[in-house]
């Protein structure tokens, strides 16, 4: 009994540690955000936070970049990660958009 729920553990663990790696490369291979997307255009998408209308934006504050908001799930110094206000594509680590809050 005890050699099948060893088995059963062992076996469930690599399944487990399979589906989470699977999980985490198809989030890396996501589509980039381009500025002419339509969810980019209505939240002020910029690829280059530099760029952005000040005008247009006055909530933007210079050193306001993706890698540095709540919603960046990637590491600060990766160069794109997923945006769940992109669905999930990839946004640019210098880029900026009207849906940026400062990471706690």
């Amino acid at each position: 009994m005890k050699t099948s729920r060893r088995t059963f553990l062992i076996t469930s663990l690599g399944a487990v540690s399979a589906l989470a790696l699977a999980s985490r490369e198809a989030l890396a291979d996501a589509p980039h955000v381009a500025e002419t997307d339509p969810t980019a255009v209505a939240l002020g998408y910029k690829m280059d936070a530099t760029k952005v209308d000040k005008a247009k934006y006055p909530k933007y504050a210079a050193g306001e970049t993706c890698s540095n908001c709540q919603f960046f799930q990637g590491k600060p110094a990766d160069a794109f990660a997923p945006c769940p206000m992109f669905g999930g594509k990839q946004v640019d680590g210098k880029g900026w958009c009207s849906a940026y809050s400062k990471k706690a």
